[in-house]
């Protein structure tokens, strides 16, 4: 008796040893990434936090000046100036890639289509491509003394387009750069989302007499709709923080006149020594997008609950 009771013992007492080392090795995962965080984004996001109540220049000791920062960027023209082009060029990039991308996905998954994985190589190497190299390839297109664009138009007897010398084009050149460079991961989200669309609806569509047009419009858009608004939000937030694409191809210009926030943010903080004040710019910025993250996330909620 005494030795059964030592089995059943042994029995019982076996699965929480197992419990505590599958247990373990999540937490070390999970304790990997927390580490991470706090290190290269939370302890940033707190110094520049403080930063951004103070008049730090980046050397020396500094004093708290309250929300003097926050008080002199609500009536900086320069910074509205920053903040509306960004704004403009956010409006016309997200839905530029927003429309290409879902056309050639929806293109690369139709019965038809030839070449597919070898156009999905295609469109998808520029996003591959640093935006460095990006802004000089487009750069070179549409220089205004040196372009290939402007030396085609005047072959066929037009004359030079000023690309960069006009603020409006040169911003127009950048969205479309951007668009380009980020069709490709865009492209991948809704493949893989129009793919998940069950074939019986289209079938039940068709016999209906419901025509291509009348399917992606009933049928398709509505499924995607959660990788839409994902597509939109990363989009967004990334339109929202450019800066390597325009420092490569025109570098804000002509002048200032194309200066991002982002752009803003590093000449004030990192050439005019004025770290605090550019922490503030960076801290209104997080509050943008995070306003536009909680609006995007609470209508793609309201939209799948319906």
């Amino acid at each position: 008796m005494t030795k059964r009771a030592s089995d059943v013992s042994a029995v019982s007492a076996s699965p929480p040893r197992r419990r505590s080392k599958y247990t373990l090795a999540p937490l070390v995962l999970i304790a990997a990434n927390v580490v991470l965080f706090a290190l290269f984004f939370l302890w940033p996001a707190v110094i520049g936090l403080v930063y951004s109540f103070t008049n730090y220049t980046g050397v020396g000791a500094f004093q708290f000046v309250g929300l003097d920062n926050y008080q002199n960027l609500a009536g900086d023209s320069t910074f509205y100036d920053a903040l509306s082009r960004t704004l403009l060029y956010t409006v016309l990039f997200v839905p530029l890639n927003f429309v290409l991308s879902l056309l050639i996905a929806n293109v690369l998954v139709s019965k038809h289509a030839k070449g597919v994985s070898v156009a999905r190589v295609f469109f998808f190497i520029p996003w591959l491509l640093s935006p460095i190299v990006v802004g000089v390839l487009w750069r070179w297109l549409f220089g205004e003394n040196f372009g290939l664009v402007n030396y085609l138009i005047e072959k066929v007897g037009g004359s030079a387009v000023p690309w960069q010398s006009n603020a409006d084009l040169s911003l127009l050149v950048v969205v479309v750069a951007a668009s380009w460079a980020w069709t490709g991961f865009s492209m991948l989200l809704f493949i893989a989302a129009i793919k998940n669309v069950p074939t019986s609806y289209y079938e039940a569509a068709a016999l209906d007499g419901a025509g291509p047009w009348r399917q992606f419009i009933s049928i398709t858009l509505p499924s995607i709709a959660p990788t839409s608004f994902i597509v939109i939000l990363l989009n967004t937030i990334h339109g929202m923080k450019e800066y390597p694409l325009f420092a490569s191809l025109n570098n804000g210009g002509p002048g200032t006149s194309n200066n991002l926030l982002v752009q803003y943010i590093y000449q004030t903080g990192f050439k005019s020594g004025q770290i605090g004040y550019a922490s503030a710019a960076s801290f209104v910025l997080m509050l943008i997008l995070m306003a536009v993250a909680v609006i995007q996330l609470m209508v793609n909620r309201r939209v799948e609950n319906r």
